[in-house]
């Protein structure tokens, strides 16, 4: 289990293939898929291998992050692939005594980003010390969060 799995782009891109193709999905909805930041070769199969009708750009208030989620953006863009909307993750945290939010990374820049990328902020999700924990624990589905419900009501909205 702590062996590390070390495969190159050939490797990755048939195995996303196969994964994709071998599976019965049955008839679905919404199929999403969680990449790595950045143009990998995974992005890169998934983009090209599988009939994606958009894409939603995750980023964090740093910088660099931006600067990453900006290419990941080209890259759709010279393959035809909409940009559905950009999401900042780990966004601020909630004061636990006063309420306040504070935003530990920095100044949010999502809306700038999502601006120049022509697609719409569909949201700042927080720093939720509570939902690491669930996770932790394997009971996740027990966290409740509206941030999340009103991200996901977005996206179905955006994709009808």
């Amino acid at each position: 289990p702590n062996q590390a799995v070390i495969w190159r782009g050939p490797l990755i891109s048939g195995a996303i293939k196969q994964f994709y193709e071998d599976v019965h999905w049955g008839n679905l909805d919404y199929l999403i898929v969680d990449l790595p930041p950045g143009t990998s070769d995974a992005s890169l199969t998934v983009m090209q291998s599988i009939p994606v009708n958009g894409i939603v750009m995750v980023t964090t208030p740093q910088s660099l992050a931006a600067m990453v989620v900006r290419k990941a953006s080209s890259m759709a863009a010279q393959l035809d692939i909409p940009i559905l909307g950009v999401v900042e993750n780990m966004s601020y945290a909630v004061c636990p005594h006063c309420g306040k939010p504070f935003e530990v990374f920095g100044p949010s820049n999502a809306g700038e980003l999502a601006e120049s990328m022509g697609a719409p902020l569909l949201g700042r999700l927080p720093i939720r010390p509570e939902l690491a924990t669930l996770a932790d624990q394997g009971e996740i589905e027990a966290y409740d969060a509206e941030e999340f419900a009103s991200l996901a009501e977005k996206l179905v909205t955006l994709t009808r």
